[in-house]
């Protein structure tokens, strides 16, 4: 099979409007990737999608960088659209998130080479518009990333800007791009924040059971705070991220200087504090630390040996005398035996009165209430985790409904301890 000059060898994947093929250049023998459409499809898709088709090649052609697929050539034959681009053997970032979490050296590598990828685009006038983890290549080059797919990119001066169409991945837009309004690059870093949300948490930054939930959590909703998911993260990590993901562009860092951070990030990795040497610690606080433990232990010996003595050898506690009959104090007072109740009857009376006497007044215990509020929480708690076991038993932990029980159990937990607080401040 031959598209154009270029001899097609197999079929690398079906993209959302055409299909990938891998092929072979016969003029310099050089393999490359084909990314095709059907020139009918497109026109179905509006008047313009031609022309962005290839607008794609004329954004992404003009960015030569090591971070950036290079784009070899732009045409059309036998009624399709097509763009020749160097070829790449390696796994998407989103087969390396669906395989574990990552680590955070591998995470701060990543993030610093796309961002360097979009700060070289958009000093150059192009806009990403779909960052995501299927579009980026991580290489067998000692794990180079390639940003790929620029095909709804645009140039910023473009007469041909998408003004109130929303394209992109749902989950990754930026609030304005969802809303259909013009973007620029601060768009492509909301969704690089939403990329970088994911890498660390393993969770989707909006996610939802819908499209329209997706975007109005895009557009309204802030997610789960990244360290109630991944405690210990760097501060200067998470309050990056929440730069990034801010729903004010103004508030988002520009590419030049998320690159800057990144770097600074990476080059000073976070470090538990190290505790002074032997040497300098004084000598007052090397004696404490050696007699407190001491201290402790003897405490605790003679503690156990105090509650043994007590408790070792229970001893029955007498009862409590009954206040006495009046026959009693009679008794006493004229050495003569008490005389017998008058009758079975008044004697189990007597005796019972007795025995209330004794008896020591009960203490009102203050009843608990039920919190109804807690216990539907904790209940939907436990069906979740159910219901989390039977997904597991079929699927991975990477199955969007896992993901989305995992972020329902988060959100839980974030409930509950919120409303405990407020009964405890009321």
């Amino acid at each position: 099979m031959m598209i154009g000059r270029y001899e097609i060898l197999d079929e690398i994947g079906q993209g959302a409007m055409g299909t990938v093929y891998r092929a072979r250049d016969p003029m310099i023998d050089r393999v490359v990737a084909i990314k095709t459409v059907a020139i009918a499809l497109l026109r179905q898709e509006g008047a313009d999608a031609e022309a962005r088709f290839l607008r794609e090649a004329q954004s992404a052609g003009r960015l030569s960088h090591p971070n950036i697929v290079t784009i070899y050539d732009v045409s059309e034959a036998d009624g399709l659209a097509y763009i020749a681009m160097e070829y790449l053997s390696g796994k998407t970032l989103r087969d390396i998130m669906n395989q574990s979490q990552m680590p955070l050296d591998l995470i701060l590598d990543t993030m610093t080479q796309m961002a360097e990828a979009l700060a070289f685009a958009h000093e150059h006038g192009v806009i990403h518009r779909d960052i995501k983890p299927a579009n980026v290549v991580i290489t067998r080059q000692r794990g180079r990333i390639k940003l790929t797919d620029f095909g709804i990119a645009h140039l910023v001066n473009s007469n041909h800007t998408q003004t109130g169409q929303m394209l992109g991945s749902p989950r990754y837009m930026s609030p304005e791009q969802a809303m259909g309004h013009v973007v620029d690059g601060r768009s492509d870093i909301f969704s690089l924040g939403a990329v970088l949300y994911e890498m660390l948490t393993g969770q989707y930054a909006f996610d939802g059971e819908s499209l329209p939930t997706i975007i109005y959590r895009v557009i309204s909703e802030m997610p789960v705070p990244v360290d109630v998911i991944r405690p210990n993260l760097p501060v200067e990590l998470t309050s990056l991220l929440a730069r990034m993901l801010s729903k004010n562009p103004e508030d988002r860092p520009d590419a030049s200087m998320l690159v800057n951070t990144l770097h600074a990030l990476a080059a000073n990795p976070p470090r538990a504090p190290a505790l002074p040497p032997v040497e300098q610690v004084s000598k007052p606080l090397r004696i404490l630390a050696f007699t407190i433990p001491i201290a402790v232990f003897l405490l605790v010996g003679v503690s156990i040996i105090v509650i043994e003595h007590f408790l070792g050898t229970p001893q029955e506690a007498p009862a409590p005398l009954a206040p006495p009959s009046r026959f009693a104090t009679q008794a006493v007072q004229t050495n003569q035996p008490a005389p017998a109740p008058e009758s079975e009857e008044s004697g189990t009376q007597t005796s019972t009165a007795s025995v209330e006497s004794a008896r020591p007044p009960a203490q009102d215990q203050p009843r608990i209430k039920p919190d109804a509020y807690l216990e539907s929480l904790d209940k939907k708690q436990v069906e979740l985790r159910i219901k989390r076991t039977e997904l597991l038993l079929k699927y991975t932990e990477q199955h969007p409904d896992v993901v989305h029980i995992d972020r329902e159990l988060v959100q839980l937990r974030i409930e509950r301890r919120a409303y405990l607080r407020k009964q405890h401040k009321s």
